[in-house]
């Protein structure tokens, strides 16, 4: 199997140095930055298959950097895990819902650095289950990871198309935060339950372009469903 490829983006060499020697020792091939100029040269050159990124940054903020990735189409499906010093929970929202598919405060032990790119690596990839789902003007087509409301094509991020499909091929039935946790994030401990309600939010800003939003309801006092019925 190849080994997956992790760019990291810090700007303190020590810090960069003990992180990439940590990844390289647990099988990932490795590439560093130490500015936002530097890794987005280095993801024009080889794609990564995710980004470990510092906040603050030199040139621009790592939120920025993520921010721009996530507007381009050939870097708006690499995932990535913020590294900050930032541990207010506002800030931890800020990161999410400017595009981060997790965040991590310093100190962190490399265990949990590892838990969480696994978990981030799991959820980026291929999912399972039915190949093609559809409900009237969206369908999802996982062999080919695309989602698309009529001809038009909807950018997702890997969490996202993750939470749509599990929605799509369980329609009608009510999620808690929990159990989409458990069901989506894999049972990953180190997630937030508040991390749910910042991906719904961001599923619900991707299909609302289309008219779709509406399919992600809130159940109060109880959590989530898909369904195209009126709520």
């Amino acid at each position: 199997m190849t080994a997956k490829r992790i760019l990291v983006v810090e700007d303190e060499k020590a810090i960069r140095d003990m992180i990439a020697f940590g990844l390289r020792r647990a099988g990932y091939e490795v590439s560093e930055a130490q500015d936002c100029r530097t890794a987005r040269a280095s993801i024009v050159d080889v794609r990564p298959d995710l980004l470990l990124v510092d906040w603050m940054l030199p040139d621009m903020s790592g939120l920025e950097l993520i921010r721009a990735l996530k507007k381009s189409k050939d870097s708006d499906e690499i995932p990535s895990i913020m590294l900050t010093a930032k541990a207010e929970e506002q800030d931890k929202i800020s990161g999410l819902e400017g595009g981060a598919d997790d965040y991590i405060t310093k100190p962190f032990s490399p265990r949990e650095l590892l838990a969480r790119i696994q978990a981030v690596l799991r959820r980026a990839g291929p999912g399972g289950g039915e190949d093609v789902v559809e409900v009237p003007g969206l369908k999802i087509d996982d062999s080919s990871h695309r989602v698309s409301a009529g001809e038009r094509e909807i950018s997702l991020g890997p969490t996202e198309y993750r939470l749509l499909h599990f929605f799509m091929t369980h329609p009608e039935r009510v999620f808690s935060r929990g159990q989409l946790l458990d069901r989506v994030w894999g049972g990953n401990t180190y997630v937030e339950e508040r991390t749910v309600d910042v991906h719904i939010r961001r599923l619900r800003r991707a299909l609302e372009p289309y008219l779709l939003d509406g399919h992600v309801q809130t159940v109060r006092g109880a959590g989530y469903r898909f369904s195209t019925r009126d709520a």
